[in-house]
């Protein structure tokens, strides 16, 4: 046993704890829709080269010494189209979501802040840039986290309560968790929640997932189309509401204005909505109110070790470097 290696491959161990969602649900369906357009790796701001990773042009290497005006236009359209029509679309359905939102993205679309504090939807954490934070120094990290915080709350009105870096670094945890946020979700290790160790308090992880998730458009292999990804969604749907008439778990759909918010993409979301609510018992939710069912019905005692001493380096995470 290296009861001192920092990987956890147990988990629950094959038990996980009983869990009764709100109304005996069999399944809580969190959509999140990353928003981080205007908050990218740019010449404008400084930065050595444009950013092209999760765009509509993948494999594409920008030059290090000028713009790449075709992936800014990307992301532009993401900011001023798509991100509006996929809150549209959760209009539609009177169905709540979580935005990780960039504090530089939401400082460049004011009337899209003030949407978002008309809304009922939750606003986390996803830093103030959208960038690599594990070559960044702690000082900086630390400042970037509270400038997103107070960028949040002076332009939603919203208190913010959960964090999702994406490219963290070995001290984000700890200093999330020093100001006061009820969870991150930083990991993709599980279909339910846990807590962790971190410096010698407990801390709630809401797990994400990669595979639902739009950045599929992105990578090869990949989601072709719009076919695929609702063809991947209602399979990971039908799987754990299956399983959700003994053991309720949590899905995870990641969404983004550049990639969801195209129109085709868009539709593949409607119908996957009609679908999931044509089921009984399925809860769309935040994740913080994940979060807070977790924190009011499940004991740190309980599943403390589910997921291992995450204060160290997160070694199997996926590499989501930026390419320079």
């Amino acid at each position: 046993m290296q009861e001192d290696y920092p990987r956890n491959f147990t988990g629950y161990g094959g038990q996980p704890p009983k869990v009764q969602w709100p109304n005996n649900c069999r399944l809580a369906i969190s959509f999140v829709l990353n928003y981080e357009e205007g908050a990218e790796s740019c010449r404008l701001d400084g930065d050595p080269s444009s950013e092209s990773f999760l765009t509509d042009l993948p494999g594409t290497r920008p030059l290090s010494c000028a713009r790449h005006y075709n992936c800014e236009s990307l992301f532009a359209y993401g900011a001023s189209s798509g991100a509006w029509r996929l809150l549209n679309l959760f209009d539609d359905f009177s169905l709540p979501v979580t935005v990780f939102a960039c504090g530089m993205a939401l400082e460049r679309n004011l009337p899209l802040a003030q949407k978002l504090a008309e809304s009922d939807h939750e606003i986390a954490g996803h830093g103030y840039r959208w960038i690599d934070y594990r070559v960044i120094p702690i000082a900086i990290e630390k400042s970037h986290i509270r400038k997103t915080l107070e960028v949040i709350e002076n332009l939603t009105h919203k208190e913010v309560v959960g964090w999702y870096t994406g490219r963290h670094s070995e001290n984000t945890r700890r200093l999330i968790q020093e100001m006061g946020l009820l969870y991150d979700s930083d990991a993709y290790n599980n279909d339910l929640p846990y807590y962790i160790d971190v410096a010698g308090q407990a801390h709630l992880i809401v797990p994400y997932n990669l595979v639902t998730n739009d950045f599929r458009y992105s990578t090869s292999p990949g989601w072709n189309s719009p076919e695929d990804c609702l063809q991947n969604l209602r399979a990971a749907f039908d799987c754990l509401y299956r399983e959700g008439e003994e053991s309720p778990k949590m899905l995870s759909i990641g969404l983004r204005g550049r990639l969801s918010g195209q129109p085709g993409r868009t539709e593949a979301l409607r119908r996957f909505l009609d679908y999931a609510l044509s089921h009984e018992d399925v809860w769309v939710c935040r994740r913080m109110d994940i979060a807070r069912h977790w924190l009011s019905h499940h004991s740190s005692h309980h599943d403390q070790d589910a997921g291992g001493n995450e204060q160290l380096p997160q070694s199997n995470a996926l590499d989501l470097s930026i390419t320079e």
